[in-house]
């Protein structure tokens, strides 16, 4: 049988290819971290095997079996997943934008934090917004989000109400009619994110990063705190909104960002209203 776990000098897609070519069995394969971008594993029995990390983008995994595989982190941008097995397989923080996951079997399969957008094609019928996955639209209502990688991330309506990001990088990220009603968004990073009518009343801002976002008609009532969030540079601030926020506090104004350096009073002076 060939050895797929032999030195990471050897060649994956060679040793792939040969497998496949002679008909064995890849079932249970250690292929963590490994890069198969583009790989040819159409009708592949992978089941149980090990890809985490794995990048298999754009790859043609069609018709594969990867039950109970662990996928976790795996980058399947683009990837071809049509009518795959993926029963009880493990797909959290896995990228599945534009990936083509149609008349697949997701039975029991995790998908807490994968990422999607409005290119993955999802299963007939498959209730990915109730399923964990981030993506626009999601129901991710009190979920457990804390220093997740969001970077660029479409969660345009999605409801994060009382959702736990505190620390999350969201930079670039779209929340446009986003729910964030009573989130803790405490050191979150969303530098020139959309948040254009978004829904933050009540969240938790200490410490976050707003540095260039576009906080077009954004709801702030009765945020818990703003003590050391930098808003340098935020576009659409309205002047009602801006007032109320150089309204609070002095503990909370005159707190810097500990990682921009800069007071809540300071960023306030520097919006675009």
């Amino acid at each position: 049988m060939v050895n797929l776990t032999v030195d990471r000098a050897n060649s994956d897609s060679e040793m792939l290819l040969a497998a496949l070519k002679s008909g064995e069995s890849l079932a249970g394969v250690d292929l963590y971290d490994r890069d198969l971008s583009g790989a040819n594993l159409c009708g592949a029995n992978l089941s149980g095997a090990s890809l985490i990390g794995a990048n298999l983008g754009g790859a043609n995994l069609s018709g594969a079996n990867l039950v109970e595989a662990d996928l976790r982190g795996a980058n399947l941008q683009g990837a071809i997943l049509q009518s795959a097995a993926l029963q009880n397989s493990c797909l959290c923080r896995a990228d599945l934008r534009n990936a083509n996951l149609s008349e697949a079997d997701l039975s029991d399969a995790k998908l807490q934090v994968a990422i999607y957008d409005s290119l993955t094609v999802w299963p007939s019928g498959f209730r990915f917004k109730n399923c964990g996955a981030v993506g626009p639209g999601a129901i991710l209502s009190g979920a457990f989000l804390n220093t997740a990688n969001l970077r660029f991330v479409d969660l345009s309506g999605a409801n994060l109400l009382g959702a736990y990001l505190s620390g999350a990088d969201l930079t670039g990220a779209n929340l446009g009619g986003a729910g964030l009603s009573g989130a803790n968004l405490q050191r979150a990073f969303l530098t020139g994110a959309c948040l254009r009518d978004a829904r933050l009343n009540g969240a938790e801002l200490q410490g976050a990063d707003f540095r260039g976002a576009d906080m077009t008609d954004v709801s702030l009532d009765h945020v818990t705190s703003i003590e050391g969030a930098d808003f340098t540079g935020v576009r659409g601030l309205g002047e009602a909104v801006r007032a109320m926020l150089s309204h609070r506090s002095s503990t909370e104004l005159d707190s810097w960002n500990s990682y921009t350096r800069t007071t809540t009073r300071e960023s306030l002076n520097c919006v675009s209203v």
